[in-house]
């Protein structure tokens, strides 16, 4: 199958997904009409949840794998929208719709790059293709679910929007619940240990704290305090608790309990995180596909957002057509170009390793 033929099947696969809901967790239409998409070329797909699975047509468990990515839910459209988020108009080289950059432009390219993989038969990986469920939300039906299933995978590709450039490493985020202890009193008698002041001390401390370790890709850790609250309501009382959270994006020279170990030797709040599913990754840069991206002249990147590479136990590259810049904006929008350069480059870099 020549790539104008491959090309005009992704941009028509991607309209149909446009057209139809697929919020996280409400995927099942937008599952089968990729199953369906892929059994009109031959292709017999597994179904896990609203996740679609396929292995090219020569599988052989003694081969490498390579297991191609994207998700296929969406946010909600941005309350800013000027346009139907449901109706995929072209309009001066670009397709506008919900998820048609993030990430619709990355599957319907993968799975093209899937399909012209599929038939070959002396192949030294086996490729694999997963259109994932749930990566808007981190759940745990989407990808996660999906990688205790399958056979033993070397290294992925991870299609997100990054202009076709290589993210080799991407920070992991950890959200954290403190609690600041006072002693509740009266606030006209200066009774009590004002909770409020014992959290502000730690707050102002993870404003300006600087980790040691810096890292290239991705710079320095950063944490954030996002939300502050009080269990009391009323004026008058000094508050014994204050509660605060944390928005911890950690780069790929540290661990999530190396950081909380680091945080808890310098704040008095008692600190739990709520989540540590979401580790920062990095795939070595002599990786093959890394050195096939750089022989064709991409660059390397760190990307300060997460996605389904962060909840893969292998090494993963992300890359993918499209701008993560346009990513849940209003009237979100993909070029047709980058597109049609999308499956080019993905055929390419592979092929370079086949």
């Amino acid at each position: 199958m020549n790539e104008q033929a491959l090309y005009s099947s992704a941009i028509a696969l991607l309209k149909q997904l446009i057209q139809t809901s697929s919020f996280s967790k409400e995927e099942d239409q937008t599952a089968a009409h990729i199953k369906n998409h892929l059994l009109q070329f031959g292709i017999t797909a597994e179904r896990l949840g609203n996740n679609i699975i396929a292995k090219n047509k020569f599988f052989d468990p003694a081969k490498p794998t390579v297991l191609l990515n994207s998700h296929h839910d969406t946010v909600k459209p941005n309350p800013n929208y000027t346009l139907d988020p449901f109706d995929p108009i072209e309009k001066d080289g670009k397709l506008f719709g919900l998820g048609s950059n993030d990430a619709g432009g990355c599957l319907v390219s993968l799975i093209a790059t899937f399909i012209h993989f599929y038939e070959a038969a002396s192949l030294p990986y086996n490729v694999m293709m997963v259109a994932s469920a749930e990566e808007e939300i981190s759940g745990y039906n989407g990808i996660e679910a999906v990688v205790k299933e399958l056979p033993p995978i070397d290294f992925a590709i991870v299609g997100e929007p990054t202009l076709m450039q290589m993210a080799v490493a991407e920070r992991g985020l950890m959200v954290l619940d403190a609690i600041a202890r006072g002693k509740a009193g009266h606030a006209a008698r200066n009774e009590g240990e004002n909770a409020i002041s014992k959290a502000i001390k730690d707050i102002e401390w993870f404003h300006t704290y600087q980790f040691d370790k810096v890292s290239p890709l991705l710079g320095p850790n950063k944490m954030s305090v996002t939300v502050i609250e009080t269990e009391n309501k009323a004026h008058n009382v000094v508050p014994a608790i204050c509660k605060y959270v944390v928005d911890v994006r950690v780069n790929e020279l540290y661990t999530f309990d190396e950081v909380i170990a680091e945080i808890e030797q310098h704040v008095q709040s008692q600190i739990k995180p709520r989540s540590t599913r979401l580790k920062s990754t990095s795939i070595a840069t002599d990786h093959p596909i890394i050195q096939a991206g750089l022989a064709m002249g991409k660059t390397m990147y760190g990307s300060p957002t997460t996605s389904d590479k962060a909840l893969m136990p292998f090494p993963a590259l992300k890359m993918g057509p499209g701008d993560s810049a346009r990513s849940h904006s209003a009237d979100e929008f993909i070029y047709l170009e980058e597109i049609k350069k999308g499956i080019v480059d993905y055929i390419k870099i592979l092929e370079k390793i086949m």
